[in-house]
């Protein structure tokens, strides 16, 4: 049977909502598409609700029509501009000798039990990168092995709470409740990166238009991220300052002349900024330069970014670009001499069924990748925003309330409330329990565990013994 997912991806200079059908294989064939510019947004974070949420109705107006359906509910991204990254270790003992999803459903909250996240951050994702059965390290899939002991090294990505929060009511405000939220750069990853660069390990860079997200992923999961607040529309404002000309016609002159090959000494007229019916000259050659300068400047900020993870030496595939600074001329050639002969490669969203050909585009990646989340294209494991283990072959169900059983509460939550965990276990918190849609049957059995004699309950005329018992108790002593 086929879902419908709807995706919202809310990025520094555009906002793009996609509708797409999965089938039960995960394949996805989009049906609606939606672009609007971003508005109350700066560095990919939200600075206005109202604004903000008027972006993501445009958009989401737009796929709703070219689709003909109507979602409630969306997955959308997160950019990583206030997002803070841990790495965490957990251990269990398997007591029936077999690992079943229970155990590493188990390991993987005790990881996040034991990180050491502050009260107002919130966790976005827990991504494991090594599963280690007794003495035996780096397993790719602990799943149904025989062992008396599992540890598991999880990349925990948490974010402000208020950041999230903000951009919850942004999506509410649009008519649309948020189910999921994904770091962009981990959707862009998703949407670029071939089996074998995953294996082989690969830092993904999207480079959009106000900021870049970068992710390595080495060897069964994502070990590293960052956010810099650099992009495209930076060569905009240096062009128009340096070329005294408005924006539009800095950026006009970006797209059609942004190239870092050698220059030709033509000459282009350029309205002077101030005064748009004044005219100079300007040479491609001093155009050249202004660019080649801004882009060789975020290349070095992003092999920076490479040094200080510690993980170059894991990069086997090398360097993977996307995004829409990836469309300049010449780019590739420039990051491989400045990246130590690093292999570059500059990627586009991989094909899906129904892509829009506007989709093909590389400023494009985190919301294809968005699709793709949905559709099971996530690691093999990992904790979501919910506190949720998702795991690759599961079967989604999108709005329904997640098996209890299969899925109790983790078990550290009673021994943190006897050990009275330090404050910045915000993870073992009760409120940070995922809402569940109860049906009518699971209702009833969730007011009996809650307590005896519900108040509510009006159908009870005759007063409950043991709480009449309890009353006079209580009066008497």
């Amino acid at each position: 049977m086929k879902r419908t997912v709807l995706a919202i991806d809310i990025g520094s200079t555009k906002v793009c909502a996609i509708i797409a059908e999965i089938s039960e294989d995960n394949s996805a064939q989009i049906i609606g598409a939606g672009i609007a510019k971003a508005q109350g947004l700066r560095k990919g974070s939200i600075t206005n609700i109202e604004l903000a949420s008027k972006s993501i109705k445009s958009a989401l107006n737009d796929a709703k029509r070219v689709a003909g359906t109507d979602l409630k509910s969306a997955i959308v991204t997160i950019s990583g501009a206030y997002t803070k990254s841990l790495n965490s270790s957990g251990i269990v003992n398997i007591p029936d000798k077999e690992i079943t999803l229970k155990e590493i459903n188990r390991v993987m909250h005790t990881s996040l039990y034991n990180a050491n996240i502050p009260n107002e951050f919130e966790v976005l994702h827990a991504l494991p990168y090594n599963f280690k059965v007794d003495d035996q390290d780096f397993i790719e899939d602990p799943l149904g092995m025989n062992a008396s002991r599992l540890e598991v090294e999880t990349h925990i990505i948490t974010t402000v709470k208020s950041n999230l929060n903000n951009l919850r009511k942004a999506v509410k405000a649009a008519g649309v409740d948020v189910e999921g939220v994904v770091l962009s750069g981990y959707a862009s990853a998703i949407a670029v990166l071939n089996p074998d660069e995953k294996e082989l390990g690969a830092a993904v860079v999207d480079m959009g238009g106000n900021t870049s997200n970068i992710v390595i992923h080495s060897g069964h999961g994502i070990r590293y991220n960052d956010f810099l607040g650099v992009g495209s529309n930076h060569i905009t404002n240096d062009l128009s300052m340096a070329l005294h000309t408005p924006l539009q016609t800095a950026d006009n002159v970006k797209m059609n002349y942004g190239s870092l090959y050698a220059p030709s000494n033509d000459l282009i007229e350029l309205p002077v900024i101030g005064d748009e019916n004044t005219t100079h000259e300007v040479s491609l050659e001093v155009v050249h330069n202004v660019i080649y300068a801004r882009v060789e400047e975020t290349l070095m900020i992003i092999a920076q970014s490479i040094e200080k993870s510690g993980l170059k030496d894991h990069l086997g595939a090398g360097v993977v670009l996307t995004g829409g600074f990836t469309k300049i001329e010449g780019l590739r050639e420039l990051a491989v001499a400045i990246l130590d002969n690093m292999p570059v490669r500059l990627a586009k969203p991989s094909d899906m069924g129904g892509l829009f050909d506007t989709l093909r585009d590389p400023s494009y990646s985190g919301a294809v990748g968005l699709i793709k989340y949905a559709a099971g294209g996530y690691t093999r494991y990992e904790i979501d925003v919910n506190k949720r283990m998702r795991h690759a072959g599961e079967e989604i169900h999108y709005n329904e309330a997640p098996n209890l059983e299969e899925e109790p509460l983790p078990s550290y939550a009673a021994h943190a409330s006897k050990q009275s965990a330090p404050a910045h276990h915000s993870v073992s918190a009760p409120k940070s329990v995922p809402k569940v849609n109860v049906e009518p049957k699971q209702k009833t059995e969730l007011s009996k565990m809650l307590g005896l004699g519900n108040k509510s309950d009006a159908k009870n005329d005759e007063p409950n013994p043991i709480s009449k018992f309890w009353n006079w108790a209580t009066q008497l002593f």
